[in-house]
């Protein structure tokens, strides 16, 4: 009953949020078809993953009935398929598919594949959907075609669907990218699975980190736990989930959230920074001062052999934080190792204005590899979560969430944020939503060479949490030309994504759904045209 419930949602959010569909569609005596394909990776370990719709439009005084549909499919596709599902729902109670029946359940064997559909469609709008279940080893790095053909009326004529058109690339390929659900809702009893970080070790362990939020979807203060997942062959696999920051008992008003994590290739340690709420604690309850009784807590928790085991959470809040300001904590994501070794989290502090105070946008740094932690002053006010890379030796670009709304806010420092220099790209470059994006610098192959690149990953909209977008700058920065971008999902999501380097050809991208936490792996050549 719980997978039959998330499909359902599922098909609703795709119906409003996912599609671009055919230019072009084919008439049978008034009828019109069109196929719609869904811009979004097909996921190992959901219950289904919407994949296409069939949008019949049948004139009025007509009626149409319809035996079969045909699609075709690439050997990748016969391969990862575990299942297709074919539904129907004529468009009589608007937008919802609550009385969407099922028509047909497929295990492909062949490229080509006749589904029986068996339907009469009577005058307006009618729906075929086809949803795909991956199997569980299924390769992700494999991309699989799925292209509806025709269709056969009851009377055996063959209906064509446009070829010439194809919305998730290029043409007439009709190729899904796959990926892996790391955490989705309901595992392991849990409602929400939010607020991903993602790290890769010297031994090529991925790291994620995020959320493990209970009883509901809702920010601190709930109760929520830091949970940890781990992959030793480059995210294609993960191993079960730890907790890794728990504040103890009473849960529901204990929590522990929104993780940042980096990995130091010096003492081979990661670092993992989050937020505690004693009560309510958090942005909203917070006052001025040190004690958990009074303001949210600014914590970490580190592991020495590679994610498998961790330490306490211990408390660097009377290190870092001014006892003026309201709160202080980290910007969720990533943090990083600088070249001269010193550890850098992004960071953001609520000031001593009124009550919650106003938002900065900051930094904090160890030069003694985590044993010791200060805090730079705030880049820019009205700015909250927050990404760090180093662009050349010594200087730091921070690039922020940035409450004007429309764009990214970008600003630089050489002196670990004691003072900062906004950058000629701050809100003109990166469209954003205000919403936490993710950025990295990694070298990487460009076309046969290795060049250092930054790397971007947001939802690239300024209205809405939708079109989860990877970008390229090949000059550190200084540029982001549109031809080196890729579209991941284009569906409405939660919005907040993580990236890292996989390897000097991949990239892997850790980010939200609906409830769930997604993987996919990036190929550079992709992101780079």
């Amino acid at each position: 009953m719980k997978q039959k419930t998330h499909f359902k949602f599922w098909l609703v959010l795709l119906l409003t949020t996912a599609f671009s569909f055919t230019a072009h569609t084919q008439t049978t005596s008034g009828v019109k078809v069109s196929v719609l394909y869904v811009q979004a990776p097909l996921f190992k370990r959901l219950p289904s993953n919407g994949a296409m719709r069939v949008r019949i439009y049948v004139p009025p005084g007509k009626a149409i009935g319809y035996r079969s549909m045909q699609l075709n499919l690439n050997a990748e596709a016969v391969k990862a398929i575990e299942k297709l599902e074919v539904l129907y729902r004529d468009d009589k109670s608007a937008a919802f598919l609550h009385s969407a029946s099922v028509l047909a359940t497929i295990k492909p064997s062949s490229n080509v594949v006749d589904i029986p559909v068996s339907v009469n469609c009577q005058p307006g709008l009618s729906y075929i959907w086809i949803s795909v279940v991956l199997k569980n080893d299924a390769d992700i790095d494999k991309k699989i075609k799925l292209q509806v053909t025709d269709l056969t009326t009851a009377i055996g004529k063959k209906q064509a669907v446009d070829k010439s058109i194809n919305s998730l690339g290029n043409a007439s390929d009709y190729l899904y990218r796959l990926g892996i659900a790391i955490r989705k809702t309901k595992d392991d009893s849990v409602d929400t699975y939010r607020i991903p970080g993602i790290a890769t070790t010297d031994k090529g362990t991925l790291i994620a980190v995020y959320d493990i939020r209970y009883n509901n979807s809702r920010d601190l203060p709930e109760n929520i736990d830091v949970g940890m997942s781990r992959s030793i062959d480059g995210g294609k696999t993960w191993e079960p989930m730890k907790i890794i920051m728990d504040m103890g008992k009473p849960h529901e008003n204990n929590g522990i959230g929104d993780p940042t994590i980096l990995f130091d290739p010096v003492t081979k340690k990661l670092w993992v920074a989050a937020l505690w709420s004693k009560g309510n604690h958090s942005i909203a309850g917070s006052e001025p001062g040190f004690s958990p009784d009074t303001t949210g807590q600014f914590v970490l928790a580190s592991s020495g052999d590679d994610g498998l085991t961790w330490s306490q959470p211990y408390n660097i809040t009377a290190q870092v934080k001014n006892p003026i300001w309201h709160i202080y904590f980290q910007g969720p994501g990533n943090g990083i190792a600088m070249q001269n070794g010193t550890l850098v989290f992004p960071s953001q502090y609520w000031d001593e204005s009124r009550k919650p105070g106003i938002p900065h946008s900051s930094i904090i740094s160890s030069t003694d590899h985590g044993k010791t932690w200060t805090s730079g002053i705030g880049a820019k006010s009205n700015t909250t979560e927050s990404q760090v890379v180093e662009t050349t030796p010594g200087t730091l670009m921070l690039n922020m969430r940035d409450n004007r709304g429309s764009y990214r806010s970008i600003a630089t420092t050489t002196d670990l944020g004691k003072s900062w220099v906004e950058h000629h790209t701050s809100q003109e470059a990166l469209i954003d939503p205000v919403c936490m994006a993710s950025i990295i610098k990694a070298n990487v192959n460009v076309k046969g060479k290795k060049q250092d690149v930054l790397l971007f990953s947001n939802v690239a909209n300024q209205n809405s949490r939708q079109n989860t977008t990877i970008k390229a700058s090949l000059n550190l920065g200084e540029s982001w030309l549109p031809g080196n971008q890729l579209l991941i999902d284009a569906r409405k999501t939660y919005g907040y994504s993580a990236l890292t380097k996989i390897d000097e050809n991949t990239i892997g991208l850790f980010y939200e759904g609906v409830q769930d936490l997604y993987f996919v792996r990036i190929p550079v050549k992709e992101i780079i045209k």
